[in-house]
């Protein structure tokens, strides 16, 4: 068959010929029909993400959709490596096939399923987000991002406050539901202190942290707070991505003077059934309600080309 073949973690994928991958026990060959090149695609294909096995050749993606030998059309994630979904043919555990509602087309269904789950699981099942609670986005202006606006509003959230680097899409997710946006693009301070006015002004019960690095920093620093006598409200910090920096700076006496709960959300912080419940959801909500993204499909032979292509708001889905 033809896929996308990873043979060094600092080349991009090649399109080639690739083994024929041969159901298990427990699982289906998926005839694959589009697969979302998502940050942890890149991550796991370079070998930095903490579920990379180190071991080469492979076929990268983590999730697409495509059609079971009976026909049924199923959004599917996780295959047996060394077969990813950047493929014409993969396997998958039959525990993770799930089955798509009509309207909601292949190629949607692929490049929203990653980041809108990344979205859902971060504020239900891991802030345990309630109508009514104010959500801080940092990084708003990716694909994640943006869907994260969208799915704050529809959970219910009172205010939700959009921080990026682009000026242009952070006005533009005004439209999307954003009540407020903060630009990451100056200087330290003044940046501190408009977090800071947020929290103060109109409270922030969540942050969703897709970028870590110096604009969480800037974010924990407006969290401490100052003196003895002061009311700690409760603020959930909920670590998503990590595409401004692997680690940060932390002062303890951030911790020791707030209600700052710092959790984590991905594979490993909420189990694959807890996961495809929400993506389940997320998918219902798509057909009933269309999400506003940009979705990009391309032909998989020209993934070495486009590998290396910034998200910019855009998610590529490779078709084979």
């Amino acid at each position: 068959m033809n896929a996308a073949v990873v043979h060094a973690f600092d080349a991009p994928p090649r399109y080639m010929s690739f083994e024929d991958p041969v159901a298990e026990q427990g699982e289906l060959l998926v005839q694959v029909s589009a697969a979302g090149l998502h940050p942890i695609v890149k991550a796991l294909a370079n070998g930095s993400h903490y579920g990379s096995t180190g071991v080469l050749p492979f076929v990268p993606g983590v999730d697409g959709v495509g059609r079971l030998a009976d026909g049924t059309r199923v959004y599917f994630g996780v295959a047996r490596s060394p077969f990813g979904t950047f493929a014409e043919r993969t396997v998958a555990s039959a525990a993770m096939c799930l089955p798509l509602p009509e309207g909601l087309a292949d190629a949607t269904a692929a490049g929203l399923a990653n980041p809108g789950m990344s979205s859902m699981a971060a504020l239900k099942l891991r802030a345990g987000l309630v109508a009514g609670e104010s959500v801080l986005i940092v990084g708003a202006t990716g694909v994640a991002g943006q869907l994260a606006v969208q799915i704050a509003k529809r959970l219910g959230a009172r205010r939700v406050v959009a921080a990026g680097r682009d000026p242009q899409a952070l006005e533009s997710l005004k439209d999307l539901g954003a009540d407020a946006v903060i630009s990451l693009v100056q200087e330290r301070e003044p940046l501190v202190d408009a977090f800071r006015r947020e929290f103060a002004e109109g409270g922030v019960d969540v942050v969703l942290d897709y970028l870590w690095g110096s604009p969480a920093e800037s974010v924990l620093a407006a969290i401490a707070q100052k003196g003895l006598l002061h009311a700690a409200p409760r603020v959930r910090f909920v670590q998503v991505g990590e595409s401004a920096g692997k680690t940060i700076s932390l002062a303890a006496a951030t911790l020791r003077s707030s209600g700052l709960e710092m959790l984590g959300s991905g594979f490993g912080s909420a189990s694959i059934a807890q996961i495809f419940e929400v993506v389940g959801e997320f998918f219902r909500e798509a057909a009933t309600k269309p999400f506003v993204t940009d979705i990009k499909t391309v032909a998989l032979r020209d993934v070495e080309a486009l590998w290396k292509s910034k998200d910019q708001g855009t998610r590529f889905v490779f078709q084979p």
